[in-house]
């Protein structure tokens, strides 16, 4: 993992804070930084001791109060693997906070999570999104609020992070803070034309019966009605060779 180091105020010592090397990894684009108040706030923490062991340890590493380097070298993996666990679960807590949806305002506003590829969206940004607020299940999707319709992230590293990191609730925290960006809903749609000219509606009629057809012929071969011998829609057999049959397939149209 690339590092970074950062000249603190107080002195001319070089600092690494855990936080700003998380924020700095490939990937971690669409996550903004968690105050260490809001971190070291037991009640924010609430439930999350039974997602990763250790948990005070975890949060004086995230916090700097603890050099992950000070810990035994067999745990340090470890540590810091379920230090970014917990880091995620407190951030889809944070981004519903005042200050946090401020933060993923920019971030929207700055188009950090991208762009919806609908060509009628032109260009909407979006926003991040969980599937499910329990994490290991389901990866992170992006939400147009244009078109109200989820998409995976184009890059590899974003499509595996996990969606629980955001929540299900963040678009629409976000938009109920933030109702100025609420967009029009497009109302364009693509139109199939051949050479320039629309489909006849006639030739969307005459599909649509078609698919009838084939519809009704599937349940009166799955009744037991032979349709071989057709003729003007009609089957020919007489009525008295199935008349159950026919009564049970007319019943259900």
């Amino acid at each position: 993992m690339a590092t970074e180091e950062y000249v603190t105020d107080s002195s001319s010592d070089f600092t690494e804070y855990w936080i700003d090397l998380f924020l700095g990894i490939k990937g971690n684009e669409y996550f903004c930084d968690v105050d260490d108040e809001y971190i070291r706030d037991r009640f924010n923490l609430t439930g999350l001791n039974q997602e990763v062991s250790k948990l005070p340890t975890l949060i004086d590493i995230i916090t700097d109060l603890v050099d992950i380097e000070s810990q035994p070298e067999e745990h340090r993996d470890t540590l810091e693997h379920n230090a970014r666990i917990l880091y995620g679960l407190i951030h889809a807590r944070y981004i519903l906070t005042s200050r946090g949806l401020n933060k993923m305002f920019e971030k929207y506003r700055n188009g950090d999570f991208g762009y919806c590829p609908r060509v009628h969206c032109q260009l909407h940004p979006l926003l991040p999104i969980g599937l499910n607020d329990q994490p290991r299940l389901n990866s992170v999707k992006l939400y147009c609020a244009k078109c109200e319709d989820l998409f995976n992230p184009k890059s590899a590293r974003h499509s595996v992070i996990d969606g629980a990191y955001f929540g299900t609730s963040f678009p629409a925290m976000f938009f109920q803070n933030f109702p100025q960006v609420i967009p029009i809903h497009s109302k364009e749609t693509y139109v199939p034309k051949v050479f320039g000219f629309k489909l006849h509606e006639y030739s969307k009629l005459n599909r649509w019966r078609e698919l009838q057809r084939i519809k009704l012929e599937k349940r009166l071969v799955k009744n037991g009605v032979q349709i071989s011998n057709v003729v003007g829609g009609f089957v020919t057999d007489p009525v008295e060779d199935h008349p159950q049959e026919l009564e049970q397939s007319a019943s259900r149209q």
